[in-house]
Formats: C-alpha cells, structure tokens, sequence
C-alpha cells in the first residue's frame, strides 16, 4: 500500500485523496522510518511538499539501497530543475507538481507496476492482529477504551490501525470521535461471499489520527440482518491490510460479538470497581473460557479505579482469578476530551490515563504478558475447539 509523507495535515490528506483507498500518511520521516520494517509489501512512498528538499533526496538515497522494491515520487509545489536533478540522481522514480493529482495517481500506478514485476503479484502475505475490547455489561467505558487504545496502537502513524464498531445496535464510535460516516458495515450486508479488500476500504472512514474506522449502522434494526459470516469475514479481510484491527463489541454475548471473539488474538475485557459489574465479569470470563477464546492473551482493564470505592486491585484479581494490566483513574480530563470529540491519548498525551494506554498498545504489540489465571480448570494438553465445536458451545449459551 502507498505511504505519504507531509508535516502538514491538510496537505497530507489532500496527498491522500490521489491516492488507492488503502494508502497511510504520516507526519514525518522518523515516523515513516518506523512504519517500513514492519510492512515489507510496502511499494511506493509520496514524499510531500512541504518536506525539505534535503531530506526528501536522503531518504531517497537510503531506500534505494535499504529497500529497492520501493519507489519514492516526490511532490513538489514547483518544480525546479536543481530539485528535480537532485531527486532523480538520488533515486527518486518521479516528480510531480502538488496540484497534479493525475500525475501522481499515475506516478503510484507505475510503482505498483514495477513492484509486481521485482516481487510477483502476490508479495508477502500480511496479517495483522484482532483486538476485541469486550465488557458484558454497559456503561463501564468500554468504547472510550477501545477508541484511545486503537489511538495509541497507531503510534502517531508508525502502525496501521481498523477500529470496528459492532454495538450494531448503538455504537458510540464515530461520534466519539466526531466522525460523519457516509458507510458502515450495513452496507456490507449481503457481501458475505464477494468481499473483499477493496470493497471493504470503501465503507471505511478515514480519521485525522492516522486511524481508520468501521461505523456501525445509524439505524439499529440492521442489527439483525449483519450475519456472524459477514463479521467473519469483514475482519479477516481487514486483517490483510492493518496492523491492528481494534473491535469495539456489545456488552452481550450476541451471534456477532461471538463472531470476533472466535477471530480475536488478544482481548481485553473492561470491568469498573463495583459488585455487579464484577459480577457480570466473571461470568462472562468463565464463558470465554469455556470457549476457548484468546486463552493466555486475556487483559483485564480496570476503568475508573478509584481506592475509596472500597474494592481494591488485589480484590478485583481474587475475585476473577486474573490479573489487572492496566488501571485508569475516574478523571474529568477524560470525559471532556472525549465530550469534546479529542480522545485523551491524542489530546493529552502526557495525562497519565494516556501513559497506562500506550503502555497496554505496546503490551499488545509483542512484549510479554503475564499470563492470566483461567477460571476454570482446562485440561492439560487440551487443543483450541475447531469452528464447529465452537458453533455448538455457542448455541448452548444462547439457550
């Protein structure tokens, strides 16, 4: 997929606009330096006009011998001729004026072209991981904790990063994040067989954060026409083009909440320091475990924990038999930034709910996790239940 560069955030999403739905934009070299090493399928990058001419031809001169299956066209406001024979000598495929957007849509176009004749036409498989932020019972802060958590995943544009609403029936997703989706996964009814990439890139919105997003439908009687299938299959294709889907489900074990939970690599379920919602989690923990959903890459995030409640962590994790990873504190500052559609992890990266996030996204992204302990007792040995079985684990739940 295409990468832009630009320090300027209106430039960079006008960049985008001449770009294949797929393409990701950063902010800076340092940030694209960190995005390459992880998407080794990358073909193409746009450096734009507002990055110096001197760092533009270095970076230039780096790929062509770091990476010689990528092409860099660099944009230029005008162009000059000491810029453009600096750029061609540094390695550059082509240059383009910034407002030629058919210029630099064909520029991309060759790129691929050249690619798929050094690489072939597959490439590297890519897949990504599924995060599934789950809570079985409502108004915990469950989707303001899976949206600054798909925020500090992205890592200021260095991860490609999905956010899926499926609370099908009352997402709070894009307006959390100010977003006027004009599709959502509605639009995908139907497409269980025929979906694919490029279909999918379509229905997503794109938000300023280097983030993209799945609504979900504004109206909730489509809630029962998204079949478990169409779950299944939106969040295996997006797997192919994100580093990192995030889902934001309903607090309820529906057909399609279990739909991503039987797709998840790493779950995090979100629970709030009173009885009943205490409750409602572990049973909802002991049925993950009975189906054998993310075992070992469980993460129990406490929200609101707060120690005059009169239960304590340590409690919590008797409780439920597990650990907590991360603990946010009850604050104003994070009501507001999101009232104010600026999620803290964008809007106050130094708050310390901000700093227990990112910790969490880097958790997820590889560094070891402490296993939790299972609520109930799994046989030794015993081997994750094909789909099948699944299938019927899930309709006795049901009943």
């Amino acid at each position: 997929m295409p990468a832009a560069v630009d320090p300027d955030t209106a430039t960079l999403t006008s960049l985008l606009t001449a770009l294949p739905s797929s393409a990701h934009g950063v902010e800076s070299v340092d940030r694209l330096m960190v995005w390459l090493p992880d998407h080794t399928g990358e073909y193409v990058v746009v450096l734009g006009p507002n990055l110096p001419i001197e760092e533009a031809v270095t970076l230039c001169e780096r790929l062509r011998v770091s990476r010689p299956t990528i092409s860099v066209v660099l944009v230029r406001h005008t162009l000059e001729t000491h810029d453009l024979t600096a750029a061609m000598k540094a390695g550059a495929r082509d240059v383009v004026t910034y407002d030629d957007h058919t210029a630099l849509t064909g520029a991309v176009r060759r790129a691929h072209e050249l690619y798929v004749a050094l690489r072939g036409p597959t490439g590297a498989l890519h897949t990504g991981k599924i995060v599934t932020v789950f809570s079985p019972k409502g108004g915990v802060g469950k989707t303001t904790m899976a949206v600054n958590l798909a925020l500090a995943l992205t890592d200021r544009g260095a991860r490609r990063v999905c956010l899926v609403d499926l609370d099908l029936a009352f997402g709070d997703v894009a307006i959390t994040l100010q977003l006027f989706p004009t599709h959502s996964i509605e639009q995908a009814v139907g497409s269980e067989d025929t979906l694919d990439e490029q279909m999918l890139t379509g229905l997503l919105t794109r938000h300023h954060d280097s983030l993209m997003v799945l609504a979900a439908p504004s109206h909730p009687d489509v809630h029962e026409r998204i079949t478990s299938a169409l779950v299944q299959r939106v969040l295996r294709t997006l797997q192919e083009s994100f580093d990192y889907v995030v889902v934001d489900t309903a607090p309820a074990f529906d057909e399609q909440t279990l739909a991503a939970l039987d797709e998840t690599d790493e779950c995090v379920i979100v629970a709030t320091l009173d009885v009943p919602t205490l409750k409602n989690v572990k049973v909802a923990l002991e049925t993950l475990e009975m189906l054998n959903v993310a075992q070992g890459h469980r993460h129990l995030l406490l929200n609101r924990a707060d120690d005059a409640v009169g239960i304590g962590p340590d409690k919590v994790e008797t409780i439920l038999g597990m650990k907590v990873v991360t603990q946010i504190a009850t604050a104003m500052d994070i009501a507001a930034s999101t009232n104010a559609g600026n999620p803290i992890v964008s809007g106050s990266p130094g708050h310390p709910s901000s700093v227990a996030l990112r910790r969490l996204a880097t958790l997820l992204a590889g560094e070891p996790a402490a296993p939790d302990q299972p609520v109930l007792d799994a046989s030794p040995g015993s081997e994750k239940p094909d789909k099948a079985e699944r299938s019927s684990r899930r309709f006795k739940i049901r009943r």
